[in-house]
């Protein structure tokens, strides 16, 4: 969008110093080949000016009044005039129509604009003959007069729709902007639903079962086999601190504070291979840009989710983590070369309902390939 607007910015400029280009190429012509006296050539360069120093005050120097229906009549008004005056009394300013034709289709609309358009496309017929015609010129006057006619609006027409279209799907790109800003904002809402549900599910899988554990460890110790039982609790309560750790750190990944998302990805990766003590490799295709904070804290808690159900399902020897950036949606692959499951089975776990309810509330769409023994693929597809 931002791209769309600065070419538009750019070719609207472009499009204003048009007029004073052909004038000040009409006038070097002029001055190059007139043959008129110096006092009707000084005339004529008065008259330029005064078209120079109108443009200016009327149209360049006031962008605000362009909006303005009552000032900008008498703008063209006073343009046709102008043409009218240096046209007549030259044929060599005959291009300057190029100047009402680009103004007219500015800052008028409707049978005005095309009026004035007619009006300007006759002048233009009148420079070039110098005037009405001699007798025997007739015919060929008022040909020429409606070709120029017909074009000049033909033109005038297909500029005027060509304009209101691009105004319409800017309109539109701007309202679904807003719509997605929207969703987002409501995404963010329901997101804290969806993280109470998915903590609730982490303490269900790990902590309680974890704590129920350790006590049933702990009430069964006997003299003979007490050192085992409390060895095996104080493994468990390791465990389960690292897990209370990890669901902590998912509540707000800090690793996004100060880094861009593949880096943060990296830290992630780096942190659970030494950890788990299996290799992770992180690959990043496509060109990095700039994404909107809930879709890279999505996009990162998923694979956060991701590699601790590999850590407590998968067995697995090697983990590969893929960040693509595209044309309009960012997608994140999560591969293992683990056991694997059979998803016609019914899970009773929270990990892939959360990724799958954090991806969906960004309208995104998670999908999920594994057969046991074969590994797991998890991919997180969101808008960009």
């Amino acid at each position: 969008m931002a791209a769309l607007d600065r070419w538009e910015r750019r070719l609207t400029s472009i499009a204003h110093v048009i007029p004073y280009f052909v004038l000040t190429v009409t006038t070097v012509v002029y001055s190059i080949f007139t043959t008129h006296p110096a006092s009707e050539r000084w005339f004529t360069y008065g008259v330029v000016a005064f078209g120079y120093a109108w443009m200016a005050w009327w149209f360049t120097l006031h962008p605000a009044w362009h909006k303005r229906t009552e000032l900008m009549a008498v703008f063209i008004g006073g343009m046709v005039v102008f043409y009218a005056v240096l046209g007549l009394r030259e044929h060599w300013f005959g291009a300057v129509s190029f100047a009402v034709y680009l103004f007219a289709s500015e800052v008028l609309r409707g049978r005005w604009m095309f009026f004035v358009v007619a009006i300007t496309a006759a002048l233009a017929t009148l420079s070039l003959f110098g005037g009405y015609p001699p007798e025997g010129a007739e015919a060929a006057f008022w040909l020429l007069l409606l070709i120029f006619v017909v074009v000049a609006c033909t033109f005038t027409y297909v500029g005027h729709v060509t304009t209101e279209q691009s105004r319409l799907r800017k309109e539109l790109l701007e309202e679904n902007e807003g719509l997605h800003a929207q969703l987002l904002v409501q995404a963010h809402e329901a997101g804290v639903q969806d993280e109470r549900h998915r903590l609730a599910g982490e303490i269900h899988d790990t902590l309680a079962q974890g704590l129920a554990g350790i006590i049933t460890q702990l009430s069964a110790a006997t003299p003979a086999d007490w050192e085992r039982r409390v060895a095996v609790a104080t493994g468990l309560a390791r465990t389960n601190l690292t897990e209370a750790r990890r669901s902590v750190h998912a509540l707000r990944p800090p690793a996004l504070d100060s880094a861009a998302l593949h880096e943060a990805l990296d830290e992630v990766a780096a942190g659970w291979s030494a950890l788990n003590g299996v290799p992770v490799s992180v690959t990043l295709t496509g060109s990095v840009r700039e994404t909107h904070p809930e879709v890279e804290v999505a996009l990162l808690r998923t694979a956060q989710e991701a590699l601790a159900n590999v850590a407590k399902h998968a067995s697995a020897s090697r983990v590969g983590l893929t960040l693509s950036y595209m044309e309009d949606v960012v997608t994140l692959d999560v591969r293992d070369d683990g056991a694997g499951f059979d998803l016609a089975v019914p899970s009773s776990g929270f990990g892939l309902p959360a990724m799958r309810h954090r991806v969906h509330r960004l309208s995104g769409a998670l999908f999920v390939e594994s057969e046991p023994g074969a590994g797991t693929a998890i991919s997180a597809r969101v808008p960009a």
